[in-house]
């Protein structure tokens, strides 16, 4: 009879004729942990359901029977009616099924606490799957029911493990007050170290409130209708570090009825790329110089485009140098005389009409007090930028992503500094077929010469240790990553807190 973590027969072949000979031998080579910094845990649902029932009632427990079942519902309306409702195709069989056994691994956080030496991981910081709805849901009393359902879950089921598994805590981000009143009870009450928000938040348009589709994208961080100031102030109080670890899908170009493909392609760095930016137009990080952000499960390579895309959106366009397109700078005369030299017989005829065709995108009358809009950002210089990327963000790489070495390029921005990818398993997924393969994946890139051990450090180590223990540096007290972990943070150059 096999024991409890020995693969069952129906466990899809890996490729590989023992992986755990192949962790082993990565393990060998390396001279730190392995923090896996975006696992995936599966939320027990019968327990969820209870749970919410007791934060609300059997009403809103009914209400989290339609999401359950949501894909029962769908099926029930014909595919002609949902094309033309535009109803999106969501996630459908994306978890563990053939290879049951990790799919009771990402259950049972007894199984997966007993496995991750199997996996070549030390420590693994877990994020929600059901869990990750709450985020989304615009029901107010199933949001915040599900919300503290699935935090009490969390704090009681991996209680016991928390020495090697670290759940994270989930903030609904709907209004401020809900996501300060989530945090001071998962954190301050429960004892979560982790917390998960999203930055994008669907509203629905004023007046079409019943039709499906019709919202607008809000982000707590840019432009918002709310002031999120304070709390971003309480993450600084609880020490914690905010992660953002949302979607893309049903919004924009990914709302196909069809594909669910179509739609998830491309959607977390979509999303992430949204939060990141507006974490930096919104003046967040620079407002709160003392908090580390994180973007996962989006990759990289967004993130060294968003970069270069900010710098050199700066440098044509801050405060100083966009007075150089202001329309009152316009020699109107030097482009009349331009005009009847060189114009063809049609345009010169028309040139009493010049200012008609110099108005359009060079409006002289607009707002001043709107022309500067970096001012929210705090950003005084292409520097400032630099260091926000650098010092300040983090970002979810998956082990089979193939671009995570673009954070290490010295040639592109910010250049000559590394951006800061995090090691993410995505064990639970559909992504992840066999949990063993996760560290062969990413010891692919060294392998191929992506990164060299010293960068495949900080990926599946120090810049872990940076995000989480910068906020908290007891973050890894009790881990079997605790030394390793302080010593990392004591050799971390400090970064001043001050905003000036």
């Amino acid at each position: 009879m096999p024991s409890a973590t020995s693969p069952p027969a129906s466990r899809p072949a890996d490729g590989r004729s023992d992986t755990m000979t192949d962790v082993d031998e990565i393990r060998s080579q390396l001279d730190h942990p392995v923090v896996d910094g975006d696992g995936h845990l599966l939320e027990y649902l019968p327990l969820i359901r209870d749970l919410i029932v007791e934060e609300a009632d059997e009403t809103v427990g009914q209400r989290f029977d339609d999401l359950v079942y949501a894909s029962q519902r769908r099926r029930e309306v014909p595919r002609e009616r949902r094309r033309d409702a535009r109803a999106v195709r969501s996630a459908w069989w994306s978890l563990p099924a053939a290879n049951s056994l990790d799919r009771a691994t990402a259950m049972l956080p007894e199984l997966f606490a007993n496995r991750l030496d199997e996996f070549g991981i030390d420590f693994a910081v877990l994020y929600p799957t059901h869990g990750l709805l709450p985020m989304l849901i615009g029901d107010d009393e199933l949001r915040t029911a599900m919300a503290r359902a699935c935090n009490r879950y969390y704090a009681e089921a991996y209680g016991p493990y928390r020495d090697r598994l670290e759940p994270v805590a989930i903030i609904p981000m709907h209004t401020p007050e809900e996501a300060i009143a989530e945090l001071d009870v998962a954190v301050g009450e429960l004892g979560l170290k982790a917390v998960i928000m999203t930055g994008i938040v669907l509203r629905p348009l004023e007046g079409a409130e019943d039709v499906p589709g019709a919202h607008w994208i809000d982000t707590p961080a840019h432009a918002s209708g709310y002031d999120y100031d304070p709390v971003w102030q309480r993450c600084v109080e609880l020490g914690v570090a905010p992660t953002f670890h949302g979607t893309g899908y049903g919004w924009g170009s990914r709302a196909s009825s069809e594909s669910y493909m179509f739609n998830h392609i491309g959607a977390f760095a979509s999303a992430q790329e949204a939060a990141c930016r507006a974490v930096v137009m919104g003046g967040v990080a620079k407002r709160f110089p003392e908090l580390q952000f994180s973007f996962l499960e989006g990759g990289v390579a967004w993130a060294a485009t968003l970069c270069a895309d900010t710098i050199g959106h700066y440098e044509k366009r801050n405060r100083e140098s966009v007075l150089q397109f202001d329309p009152n700078r316009i020699d109107r005369d030097l482009i009349r005389d331009l005009v009847r030299q060189h114009g063809p017989a049609s345009v010169v005829e028309r040139v009493d009409r010049l200012d008609y065709a110099l108005f359009h995108f060079s409006d002289p009358d607009e707002e001043r007090d709107t022309i500067d809009e970096w001012a929210e950002s705090g950003i005084e210089s292409e520097d400032d930028i630099v260091e926000l990327f650098a010092d300040r963000f983090s970002f979810g790489c998956e082990a089979d992503d193939p671009m995570t070495g673009i954070a290490f390029d010295a040639k592109l921005p910010p250049v000559g500094r590394d951006l800061r990818p995090i090691f993410a398993s995505d064990i639970g997924h559909w992504d992840v077929p066999d949990a063993r393969g996760v560290l062969p994946e990413a010891w692919e890139l060294v392998e191929r010469g992506d990164l060299d051990l010293a960068q495949f450090r900080a990926f599946t180590f120090s810049n872990a240790v940076r995000l989480w223990g910068a906020q908290n540096p007891a973050f890894f007290d009790g881990t079997p990553v605790a030394a390793a972990a302080r010593a990392e943070l004591d050799t971390t150059p400090s970064r001043s807190t001050s905003s000036g």
